[in-house]
């Protein structure tokens, strides 16, 4: 579902990245595929330096559909961007893709806090955030962070995903499909 940023994907990335639903929500905007072979270059080399955490997503016959990052980290925190091409929205790919990155980045890479910047006219982005029961908003408990999001032209609400509330939902939801097991 998830592998490491690779140079071979940027030609099917690109070609998904530059649809008019999915190119205005990207954060590293690329108007060529030689520029979007830079910045995937770009991505892999500040991943090695620790400065981000970069996948790209597969479907299930392992083809490049969109890419899933931790930007910015700081003291174990980083802040969240994803995008799926528009031919795979709504048939469940990001969530799955959450799923895999948040195991890895709390599990493996001893990330605490996640931080999604939605802007606000982003509505499908912010509906997405908001069925995730391990989401919290966190406009009024980061002032701070959402006043320097915010400084931009564009107006953002700012969510957080804890490793102690992803952990929690996690063992309910794993505690939950054991017990159906039995039952069934």
């Amino acid at each position: 579902m998830l592998k490491k940023r690779d140079l071979q994907d940027v030609s099917s990335l690109f070609e998904l990245m530059v649809h008019p639903d999915v190119f205005p929500f990207v954060r590293h905007k690329a108007a060529s595929q030689e520029e979007y072979m830079f910045l995937t270059k770009s991505t892999m080399e500040a991943e090695d330096r620790g400065e981000l955490i970069s996948r790209t997503i597969l479907d299930e016959w392992g083809s490049p559909i969109g890419t899933i990052s931790l930007f910015d980290v700081q003291e174990n925190a980083g802040f969240l961007g994803t995008w799926i091409g528009k031919p795979y929205h709504g048939k469940g790919y990001n969530q799955l893709a959450k799923d895999a990155f948040f195991s890895e980045l709390f599990y493996e890479l001893g990330i605490e806090k996640i931080f999604l910047r939605i802007r606000k006219v982003n509505v499908r982005s912010t509906k997405a955030a908001e069925k995730l029961p391990y989401v919290v908003i966190a406009n009024e408990t980061h002032q701070t962070l959402l006043d320097e999001i915010n400084q931009g032209e564009d107006i953002y609400n700012l969510f957080e995903i804890s490793k102690d509330l992803y952990t929690l939902y996690t063992m309910r939801h794993t505690a939950a499909d054991e017990q159906h097991l039995k039952e069934a």
